[in-house]
């Protein structure tokens, strides 16, 4: 129970491996404790209120969202699929996990236009298909329409990625932001 409090989509599979069990122990022992399978625990958390997005449609972003306070912090949960992966490999390209977290950035400003000025981010590991990520992004600093932003995602318990991405407001019918002299 614990495990799955840390980590609420965390799969049958993944809690055999830990455990070292068969999978067909832990379906057997999340029955008895009354625990969800991992796509109900999903479920109910996306059924959560959420603030209404602004800066963008639903379906841009990337990732499904979770919890979203705007102007304070948003949640995504993210499953890597074959078209997110290389396909020799099985390792997720780096633009789709920079994308779940910006999206997110992007999303918890509280503006009706939001783009990126800036992104400072470390890769921990690699993905690989089929893991799920949590991507948390915080609101640390606001001043003059600019936004700090502190993301972190993590896969299986590990961090594999984390950093700050800077967004910025832009007034509504502007043809470039930078126009307005983004400094972060």
């Amino acid at each position: 129970m614990q495990k799955i409090r840390e980590d609420p989509f965390v799969t049958d599979e993944q809690l055999a491996e830990h455990f070292q069990v068969s999978v067909a122990t832990i379906r057997l022992d999340r029955a008895a404790l009354h625990i969800p399978e991992v796509r109900e625990r999903i479920r109910r958390m996306a059924s959560r209120q959420l603030d209404a997005l602004r800066s963008l449609e639903r379906q841009e972003v990337v990732g499904d969202i979770q919890e979203l306070v705007l102007g304070r912090y948003a949640t995504s949960v993210f499953q890597v699929s074959r078209e997110h992966v290389f396909a020799r490999t099985g390792i997720m390209r780096g633009h789709h996990l920079f994308a779940q977290v910006n999206s997110l950035a992007t999303a918890v400003v509280d503006a009706d236009v939001v783009v990126t000025a800036k992104a400072e981010l470390r890769f921990h590991r690699p993905v690989r298909l089929g893991e799920w990520l949590h991507s948390r992004v915080d609101v640390v600093a606001q001043r003059a329409g600019l936004s700090k932003c502190q993301a972190v995602t993590y896969a299986g318990g590990d961090r594999v990625l984390e950093g700050v991405i800077w967004t910025k407001a832009v007034r509504t019918g502007a043809i470039a932001p930078w126009d307005e002299g983004v400094d972060v």
